[in-house]
């Protein structure tokens, strides 16, 4: 019990626990911008194209409700696809986003590991590796011309 207290004191202290938290708040922010986006600018058109008929009203009834002296005796049965379509556009939104943010920030890495590049600081282990590898380049070609 003591060993899983200090893992998880080490795991919060190197702040992951934090970037979690950060991560959370934020995408839970995304989402209701997405969901903002969904429904009040791309299905609103949507709708028109359909008659002015609600999106998330979409359905197909495969059981009409019974009605016995005006109570509901039997429930309607019916698919919901509006909502799918609603959930779908708002899955594209946050993907295509997402594959935005993660290519940006892969093209800001690749350009601070590129040792040449001297318009971003290169983090000091790349610098380190970016060295050694040179270093070894010259030890092997020292090796090659001696053994010729």
């Amino acid at each position: 019990m003591i060993k899983v207290v200090h893992e998880f004191k080490e795991f919060a202290l190197k702040g992951n626990m934090i970037d979690i938290a950060i991560g959370v708040i934020i995408g839970t922010a995304f989402n209701k911008v997405v969901e903002v986006i969904v429904k009040q600018i791309f299905l609103p058109p949507l709708s028109l194209i359909t008659g002015g008929v609600s999106m998330e009203n979409q359905k197909i009834v495969l059981k009409e409700p019974v009605t016995l002296n005006g109570i509901i005796s039997t429930d309607e049965i019916a698919i919901g696809y509006g909502k799918l379509i609603e959930a779908s556009v708002d899955f594209l939104i946050i993907s295509l986003t997402v594959f935005v943010v993660v290519k940006f920030m892969n093209r800001l890495t690749d350009k601070a590991q590129d040792t040449k590049d001297l318009t971003v600081k290169t983090p000091k282990d790349i610098e380190l590796l970016d060295r050694m590898t040179e270093l070894l380049e010259e030890q092997n070609k020292l090796l090659e011309s001696k053994n010729s």
